[in-house]
């Protein structure tokens, strides 16, 4: 291969850089933008403000946060992303909030009814009620051996409770069929603390459907109460559990289990808004951020009790809003641009998830999404990390964007420890191509400092100290891969590869 002379060399890198800087006008360093950290520092400082009293689902912080980004969007020139003539700009999601209300165990043993103290034992379902009557006890030991439907069904498994239960054994067994599951709780926890870890609101969608499973939890002394006149005492049953060729078997005792659940109905909104594209047929790119938060989350004598989450979420809603301002004033795209802000993230990635079921467009027409959220946390400068990195097919061209726009990405996979805690997991999980890119990710020590201080905390309020170098720079690469991901020519749509 003939060596290059030293102006060769020259000309062809001017060249080059030349052709990439026609594909993409903006490629000098990204300078700090004070209009836009103020701008930023603006909108969080609204959002974030006790008149919107923590934003809240179904409050009026709801409806203040909602008419202020809608106005921020519409005098920004979008227009309604819903494709829904009967609901402009808000698509309505309606969420139950379950909480646990009744709890009933009655034991027997041929016929005789043995009474244990409601403090000793608590039955939970995600149901509105669910009950089995004179059900068999089945011992399960530590839920190692699988069990057909015929031998667990109309039967309560008795399970022996792990170090660190995370509820996979319990679900399993419900799962497979067995009526109801007696979790026995080991020497180091009382059903006071499985009380106060379950005994809050669970929430769902509307749309859900909710089975009537049914979970209990026992003290070992209580149980041990239950089993003393009988053919084996708990250490004997322990000690069968742990050996070799362990058999699940009937105990002699029966049991009639009810709990039930008080419902309450919360309607909400997610805020669709979009940037009409030429071709539409061509895909569409999506950018989401959640509003919501947790409104009053502390008591007196607390000198603040709203969650104001100001870095979480309306830092996101900040940069979301900039991002539609400033890609709102470039020549038309080819592909229609969606704008999204989600309810229901903090109770479980729900308003993504009534997104994902009920599209303005089909899912599969959405070629990019970028979620944005809990951004102001980096200094201006610093490298971007992608979560949900290596799960979607976008990496190559986000990694030749940010070379061609000077922007570095880490190497790390450490921020996809986060992937299900934020609403892209929602789309991922109905295979839509979901990632963040932020700054804030590019150095996970300095975010999980986040979230052992301010996080979900009254804390987390508008003040100086919030950094927002980082968050105007996740504005510029944000605009900087929509213009891409927009343009067909680019990217083409994975169904025309």
């Amino acid at each position: 291969m003939r060596r290059l002379s030293g102006t060769t060399n020259r000309l062809m890198a001017l060249t080059c850089a030349a052709l990439i800087c026609a594909q993409f006008p903006a490629l000098a360093a990204p300078k700090r933008d004070k209009v836009l950290e103020n701008s930023l520092a603006a909108h969080i400082a609204t959002l974030a403000s006790d008149d919107f009293g923590g934003r809240e689902p179904g409050t009026d912080g709801e409806a203040k946060t909602l008419r202020y980004l809608a106005k921020q969007w519409f005098d920004a020139g979008l227009v309604s992303g819903t494709n829904d003539p009967g609901h402009d700009w808000f698509a309505p999601v309606t969420l139950v909030a379950r909480e646990p209300s009744s709890s009933t165990a009655i034991f027997l043993r041929k016929g005789k009814r043995l009474t244990l103290a409601a403090a000793d034992v608590l039955m939970l379902t995600s149901g509105k009620r669910s009950l089995v009557e004179n059900a068999p006890l089945l011992f399960v030991g530590n839920g190692q051996v699988t069990l057909s439907r015929n031998e667990l069904a109309g039967r309560v498994a008795v399970l022996l409770a792990g170090a660190s239960d995370d509820g996979s054994r319990q679900n399993a067994l419900l799962k497979a069929g067995a009526g109801a599951v007696l979790t026995v709780l080991d020497g180091d926890r009382s059903i006071a603390e499985v009380t106060a870890r379950r005994k809050r609101n669970g929430y769902a969608l509307g749309t859900d459907l909710i089975g009537g499973d049914l979970e209990g939890f026992v003290t070992a002394s209580a149980f041990a109460q239950l089993l003393a006149n009988g053919p084996q005492g708990l250490a004997a049953l322990e000690a069968e559990a742990k050996a070799a060729g362990f058999a699940p078997h009937a105990l002699d005792l029966s049991a009639t289990l009810e709990a039930t659940t008080r419902e309450t109905t919360i309607r909400t909104h997610n805020l669709i808004g979009k940037i009409e594209g030429k071709r539409p047929e061509a895909g569409a790119i999506l950018y989401l951020a959640h509003w919501d938060h947790f409104g009053t989350c502390a008591v007196p004598p607390a000198e603040h009790l709203i969650c104001n989450g100001a870095i979480d979420n309306a830092s996101g809603l900040a940069v979301l809003t900039e991002v539609a301002r400033r890609v709102s004033r470039l020549p038309q795209p080819d592909r229609d641009i969606y704008f999204l802000a989600t309810t229901g993230e903090e109770l479980g990635l729900l308003g993504a998830q009534a997104f994902a079921e009920n599209p303005p467009i089909p899912l599969k027409s959405i070629v990019a999404a970028f979620n944005i959220d809990s951004v102001a946390i980096a200094p201006a400068g610093g490298p971007f990390a992608i979560v949900g990195k290596g799960m979607t097919a976008l990496d190559p061209a986000i990694a030749a964007v940010a070379k061609a726009d000077k922007r570095k990405l880490v190497d790390s996979l450490a921020a996809n420890a986060y992937v299900k805690r934020q609403d892209g997991w929602a789309l991922l999980r109905h295979d839509v191509p979901a990632v963040m890119v932020t700054t804030a990710y590019g150095d996970i020590t300095r975010m999980e400092r986040y979230f052992d201080t301010d996080y979900h905390r009254p804390t987390d309020i508008s003040k100086p100290s919030i950094e927002l170098g980082g968050a105007a720079d996740d504005v510029g690469f944000l605009v900087t891969l929509g213009k891409y991901f927009a343009d067909p020519k680019r990217y083409p749509s994975p169904s025309s590869k």
